[in-house]
């Protein structure tokens, strides 16, 4: 027996209906998209904006006290000056968006470094064989690191200041107490030192940004399937422009001719570092925020037992933060190696981990957990690099550089700190 219908209703099949008109996608107004960027960073969500922001004004600060800074040979300088500590700086995200730390992660990418010299100059391995024994070096270092972590219970504060102190030893054992050893593998070399061609350099432009412009339209596309709100066209091609119009600019700079004989040496083009760097912002990026294993870190570095109940392998993902980080350590340190033609026991050192992590907090990434991005190592890089190019070009001394390169680091997590109490208050 069935009921009867309710008068005036008709009986409908019990597959999906179809959406009505007023149920389905819209696109949101470039004037309410403003708006609720204006709303998100009034209530504390800055992200990246003081990173922009503090590169503008150090760059015209810079360029008007020292001309020279826009040159195009110290532009590039800029982009191989800061590439290893990017590259280190891209897994320190990892680790910081668990509310971690890794203080190993400088002398870490010496460790691989040298592991790297060692088979290319006294075992005659190619560079291929070389890289890789060096990434897989980083690996084995963070599984031990992460192991320590997640599965002993160590803060990860003691664990990695014990690293950092025993990783000097092993690389001064692994160089037989300050031995340096050069580097000639041309490929190895060309890492850091050489040039893309500057058809190439266009090609790649070419094949980034119609990449980047897929990237966006099918995310569009695949929100409107949905039924959720779209980006307005205006603003695809905001984003979509913007982004080739500064890379046609920095390659038309790039592909001018910087040596100063060009009788003896031709020096123009896109530095090979450059893409090296783009790729792995790329999978990073990818890997954070299009990618279920990616957003658990989100979520353990937001609230570790919520993401436990969840069903996340919070264990789990505190190894991989540390295997990524030191993994990333280990190209860091190759990049290292290649800028500098050779490896010995200051590499690695020094400030390099002062400057990794300045570059990922500065850039946006927060010291407590749960907010970041793979892009905040690269704008947080560019900081320091333009602070330290700078401050070089002006004549001041490294004192001076690491005293201001650390304010501007207590600046940042300051920033990061009443942020959150005031997203926190809302």
């Amino acid at each position: 027996m069935t009921a009867d219908l309710a008068p005036g209703k008709s009986e409908r099949p019990n597959g999906p209906r179809r959406p009505r008109k007023n149920a389905t996608h819209s696109s949101t107004s470039l004037r309410s998209i403003a708006r609720a960027y204006v709303g998100r960073v009034r209530g504390g969500e800055l992200g990246a904006l003081p990173a922009v922001l503090g590169l503008i004004v150090l760059c015209a600060f810079f360029s008007v006290l020292r001309p020279v800074f826009l040159s195009d040979l110290n532009f590039a300088n800029l982009l191989t000056q800061g590439a290893g500590s990017i590259a280190i700086a891209m897994g320190l995200v990892f680790v910081l968006l668990l509310g971690e730390i890794d203080l190993s992660a400088g002398y870490a990418s010496g460790v691989c470094a040298a592991v790297l010299a060692i088979l290319l100059t006294d075992h005659g391995w190619p560079w291929y064989g070389a890289v890789g024994a060096a990434i897989l070096t980083g690996t084995v270092i963070g599984l031990l690191l992460g192991g320590l972590v997640a599965k002993v219970g160590i803060p990860s504060f003691v664990v990695t200041l014990a690293a950092f102190l025993g990783f000097q030893g092993i690389v001064l054992m692994l160089l037989k107490e300050g031995t340096n050893i050069s580097i000639q593998d041309d490929t190895i070399l060309a890492v850091a030192n050489n040039n893309l061609s500057p058809a190439l350099g266009w090609v790649l432009l070419a094949l980034s940004v119609a990449g980047y412009a897929a990237i966006q339209l099918r995310r569009n596309r695949n929100r409107a399937r949905r039924g959720l709100t779209t980006a307005p066209p205006a603003l695809l091609a905001i984003r979509i422009g913007s982004l080739a119009v500064l890379g046609a600019a920095a390659v038309q700079v790039l592909n001018q001719e910087r040596s100063r004989n060009i009788i003896v040496d031709s020096l123009k083009g896109v530095p090979i570092v450059v893409p090296v760097i783009v790729v792995l912002l790329v999978v990073s990026t990818f890997v954070l925020q299009r990618t279920s294993f990616g957003l658990h870190f989100y979520a353990v570095g937001g609230n570790a037992e919520a993401a436990r109940r969840a069903g996340i392998n919070v264990a789990g993902i505190r190894i991989a933060a540390f295997v990524i980080c030191s993994s990333l350590a280990a190209v860091g340190g190759i990049i290292a190696a290649s800028r500098g033609n050779s490896v010995d026991p200051n590499t690695g050192g020094s400030n390099v981990l002062l400057l990794a992590v300045g570059a990922a907090v500065i850039g946006g990434t927060s010291l407590f957990g749960g907010r970041g991005r793979a892009v905040d190592a690269v704008l947080g890089g560019m900081v320091v690099a333009v602070i330290q190019n700078g401050m070089g070009l002006m004549g001041y001394s490294s004192g001076v550089k690491y005293a201001v390169t650390g304010s501007v680091l207590l600046v940042a997590a300051g920033v990061d700190a009443l942020s959150r109490r005031r997203s926190a208050l809302r």
